[in-house]
């Protein structure tokens, strides 16, 4: 089985090289992922843009829209991006900024930081990424959920604020990222609620292969996620994702696979990415 990773990370931000180093264990370079995506079948990455302007500054007001993947000055085939959005960095001339990235075909989706930037998904802030993503065919992915910096603002990042986006540009494809995780529940209504929302399943545990099996092996710490894949109930609008470099590449896939039914992994490893991001399937298929 080929396999999409729709999210993970490869940029120069010190949270990531920190968690790698003392966490996952894992190689963070260009190097490190091809590797791993080598040993386990992963044919195409899409990192998630994202750059701070200085040590740990991430949630980063300076940061310059749109926010790519810095951690290497050329990208190998096997690696697309979507284009980080600050929303404190969003004039005309980073919109047009966004638009000219947009016509690149390693730009394959558009990322809005939600909890870590205090705006909510429906703020009239973001109004020209939605009209770039229906102008251009790309879907807009989301952070939702626990922010992976003590900065961030939870109440930004939960699910159901994205209901609105979705009801208001339903020309436009969106991606739900971590599934809002801890409200999966909610993110499930949101996901089964709309046409336009999937989800994917990324950065759901942090650490090496150990500390993964450990936490998939609890009787009670993804009773939840459970409950919400079970009630959602359309596994063909959930994505596979790692957010690398939180876990190891290998150990990931394997969570994920105890989580969805052996019927449906072909659609939430690979086929339901195709349909997401559109721009990709002249590189896989």
């Amino acid at each position: 089985m080929k396999i999409i990773d729709a999210h993970m990370h490869l940029s120069h931000i010190e949270e990531f090289k920190r968690t790698a180093a003392e966490k996952s264990f894992v190689d963070y370079s260009v190097q490190g992922i091809l590797q791993e995506y080598a040993e386990s079948g992963v044919v195409l990455g899409i990192g998630m843009g994202l750059t701070e302007t200085q040590k740990d500054g991430f949630p980063d007001p300076e940061a310059a829209t749109p926010m790519g993947l810095d951690l290497t000055d050329e990208l190998p085939p096997q690696l697309v991006y979507c284009l980080g959005v600050n929303p404190y960095q969003l004039d005309e001339a980073a919109v047009a900024r966004l638009e000219a990235e947009l016509q690149k075909p390693q730009a394959v989706g558009l990322k809005i930081y939600l909890g870590y930037y205090p705006f909510y998904a429906y703020d009239s802030v973001y109004d020209p990424v939605y009209a770039l993503a229906a102008q251009y065919e790309v879907p807009v992915v989301f952070h939702t959920g626990d922010t992976y910096s003590e900065r961030g603002l939870l109440k930004y990042a939960h699910p159901l604020t994205l209901d609105e986006v979705a009801v208001k540009h339903r020309d436009v494809n969106f991606l739900m990222a971590h599934f809002g995780d801890p409200w999966v529940l909610d993110g499930a209504e949101v996901v089964y609620k709309n046409r336009n929302m999937f989800a994917d399943l990324s950065g759901l545990m942090v650490g090496d292969a150990a500390n993964c099996r450990r936490l998939a092996e609890s009787p009670l710490f993804f009773a939840h996620l459970r409950h919400a894949i079970t009630y959602c109930d359309h596994y063909e609008k959930l994505l596979f994702g790692t957010d690398w470099p939180l876990a190891p590449v290998k150990s990931y896939i394997q969570f994920v696979q105890e989580l969805i039914p052996a019927e449906y992994q072909e659609d939430v490893f690979y086929k339901t990415a195709l349909k997401v991001f559109p721009k990709i399937r002249g590189l896989v298929e």
